[in-house]
């Protein structure tokens, strides 16, 4: 970097001395990192939110001969009941498949006025006040007396508790701290900071072009989840020639595939859209074979699939 006619200079070399990059990479450099057990890239599949749900998916995806790696449930655990937890937990250990929980309390159920208002709509799905953080972690431990070790959270002060937890041997040491992408995460400053507050995953707000998960890779270790394409109110877009190069510059990365299927985030999905959920995920499969045959697949050893623990 010598080009003094940029802006922010100095400010370039500061974010340097940090060991941060000094801008978005434009130049897409290779990424030599991967997953703690080897390879770069597992596909994820979200709204998996009921045992229902899980099976449908996993009928799907054996008759199209399709891998899956994970599967998020997002509505919240506190929306399952404890047979409903224990069978998703059982299918999914049987099947070696990773099992991402969502923390239940979140800003969308809870009363207040100011988070379904526009204004408020920007905290996102935060956790309000003490006994709301008591709450969430309460739906973690419930769920992980039932063997799930993969949880999604929304609020980065819980992150920092469960992490704490996680540490002191409170929840399990092997527990996976998944962050939404309704935290916002959307440059490497902020991944960073997220990474050090115990998140295992990060998964980056969904429109980041290549050079901004480039950069954001350079200022951590841990994997990103990428979208490869979106809901209808998260954006409605389908990014499929780019996952090659997602995995290429931004390795380790789980995939998260088809929700272009469905018009909403996090609902039930019909038996049709988890069809074409089910297409989508196929095409990207694909295009990583066209394009990058030689990518590697996460391994069943990897800790940061979330696998059950019966």
């Amino acid at each position: 970097m010598n080009n003094l006619t940029l802006v922010g200079f100095e400010t370039r070399i500061l974010l340097e001395r940090f060991g941060f990059p000094p801008s978005d990479l434009y130049s897409l450099p290779l990424s030599q990192k991967r997953f703690e057990e080897g390879g770069q890239y597992g596909i994820e599949i979200s709204s998996v939110n009921n045992p229902k749900i899980l099976k449908s998916v996993l009928a799907l995806a054996d008759a199209s001969e399709i891998i899956i790696d994970r599967v998020d449930e997002c509505r919240g655990i506190f929306r399952l009941l404890n047979n409903e937890i224990k069978e998703m937990v059982q299918i999914c250990h049987e099947r070696q498949i990773g099992l991402i929980m969502s923390v239940g309390p979140r800003a969308i159920y809870d009363t207040s006025a100011f988070a379904q208002s526009k204004n408020g709509s920007r905290m996102g799905y935060r956790l309000r006040g003490m006994e709301n953080i008591i709450r969430a972690t309460e739906d973690v431990k419930r769920a992980v007396d039932f063997g799930v070790r993969g949880f999604l959270v929304y609020d980065e002060g819980l992150l920092m508790f469960l992490n704490s937890l996680k540490n002191e041997g409170v929840i399990p040491r092997t527990t996976l701290l998944k962050l939404s992408v309704h935290a916002g995460c959307a440059n490497p400053l902020s991944a960073r900071l997220f990474e050090k507050s115990g998140a295992d995953t990060i998964n980056p707000i969904p429109d980041l072009d290549l050079p901004m998960l480039s950069a954001m890779r350079q200022a951590v270790n841990c994997p990103l989840d990428i979208f490869t394409d979106t809901a209808q109110e998260a954006g409605g877009f389908i990014r499929t020639y780019e996952v090659p190069d997602f995995i290429r510059i931004a390795a380790p990365v789980y995939l998260k595939c088809g929700p272009i299927s469905q018009p909403l985030q996090n609902h039930l999905p019909t038996p049709e859209e988890l069809g074409e959920r089910m297409k989508q995920t196929a095409r990207v499969l694909e295009t990583i074979a066209t394009y990058y045959p030689e990518a590697i697949r996460v391994s069943r050893k990897e800790r940061t699939l979330g696998l059950p623990d019966i």
